[in-house]
């Protein structure tokens, strides 16, 4: 009888066990909020889900009402920030998500062209163009940041699963390749703010394109840093953090 309870009882303290909510499909209750950076020169990037790997969804999740929220939730809180695209990590969740779109009419950012929404989980780039375009970032957890001059391939073959968990290939150009590799960079962890070495405020940049001074979307130069450095085409996200 004192090893039936001993069985018991030491069930009862591991299922009791706190799980780490970050990892769960589970939402909370109140409005999402979006998470923001941590300068690389302070505390607390360690309990950030901006700087910690996310997990794969697996493949009981798929179909499931659990990850359809979440989904939902994030395309949310993109459009109530007027982003043109949104990171599971974005809103505190490790997990391999992230959406796209981009419409003519966004305050935060001139589109080069509209982009469909599109919803990329677990995904990886197959391939990559020779050549590269010179962008200046902005991020929803970046906010009141500069921007930041990084390079982007001008084009990327990606592959991925969708929400019924699917596995989908395609290509994307212009403005959606460099918004997929935005969020890309999320689930590398991390944000341009670690990458970029030059940074200008938006009344700044905004004047420089309009005069002239800078080229808005031009080709990219070998010295201006590569968004996804680091990231080998082809490999999965956890072969990527094994090697880190």
């Amino acid at each position: 009888m004192r090893i039936s309870i001993f069985v018991i009882t030491t069930l009862f303290i591991m299922s009791c066990q706190t799980v780490d909510p970050t990892l769960t499909l589970n939402l909370p209750s109140e409005t999402l909020d979006v998470v923001q950076q941590i300068p690389s020169s302070e505390s607390g990037r360690d309990k950030n889900t901006l700087y910690l790997a996310p997990r794969k969804i697996t493949q009981d999740e798929f179909n499931s009402p659990q990850l359809q929220l979440l989904v939902d939730s994030m395309y949310k809180v993109m459009h109530r920030t007027a982003g043109v695209g949104i990171a599971a990590n974005q809103i505190g969740k490790r997990i391999q998500v992230f959406i796209i779109e981009a419409k003519p009419n966004n305050p935060r950012y001139k589109v080069l062209g509209e982009v469909p929404k599109q919803i990329f989980i677990n995904p990886r780039i197959t391939q990559v163009s020779t050549t590269k375009k010179n962008f200046w970032h902005g991020c929803l957890s970046a906010k009141n940041k500069n921007r930041g001059n990084v390079a982007t391939f001008e084009w990327i073959e990606f592959e991925c699963q969708d929400i019924h968990g699917n596995v989908q290939n395609g290509r994307l150009e212009g403005f959606a390749a460099v918004i997929f590799q935005h969020e890309f960079r999320h689930m590398m962890t991390g944000t341009y703010l670690d990458v970029a070495h030059q940074f200008l405020s938006k009344p700044e940049l905004d004047q420089a394109i309009e005069t002239g001074k800078i080229p808005f979307f031009g080709p990219a130069p070998d010295s201006l840093p590569l968004l996804v450095e680091g990231y080998e085409v082809g490999e999965t996200l956890e072969e990527y953090f094994r090697k880190k």
